[in-house]
């Protein structure tokens, strides 16, 4: 059985000083497409046991929005984190850091 293949792109347009101004994704799969303002890419490097990131954002990503973004941003890793390893308990303190940051930045009401 041959192997499924599938592509996800994003296209970054800058400035003259190379901040993004534009970006859009895209995905093979499919067929979906977007605009955005902003990306965080982590791939794992098994031989060097390193991250890469590659951490964007356009001109017109407002600080309000990047608070969102990371708050979602951290509750969705916490949920990767525990489908991938089964750790409940970290997963749990990672969603109280991220109500933590969401309610001191002002995006979710203190409980």
């Amino acid at each position: 059985m041959a192997l499924k293949k599938t592509q996800i792109s994003i296209d970054v347009e800058l400035d003259e000083n190379h901040v993004p101004e534009r970006m859009k994704w895209s995905s093979s799969d499919n067929q979906e497409q977007g605009v955005c303002d902003a990306t965080l890419i982590s791939i794992w490097d098994k031989k060097s046991k390193n991250t890469l990131k590659i951490d964007l954002w356009t001109k017109d990503m407002t600080v309000d929005d990047m608070r969102i973004f990371f708050h979602q941003t951290m509750l969705t890793m916490a949920d990767s984190y525990n489908r991938a390893t089964g750790e409940d308990n970290m997963a749990f303190h990672m969603r109280e850091f991220a109500r933590y940051f969401g309610e001191e930045t002002g995006i979710i009401d203190k409980q």
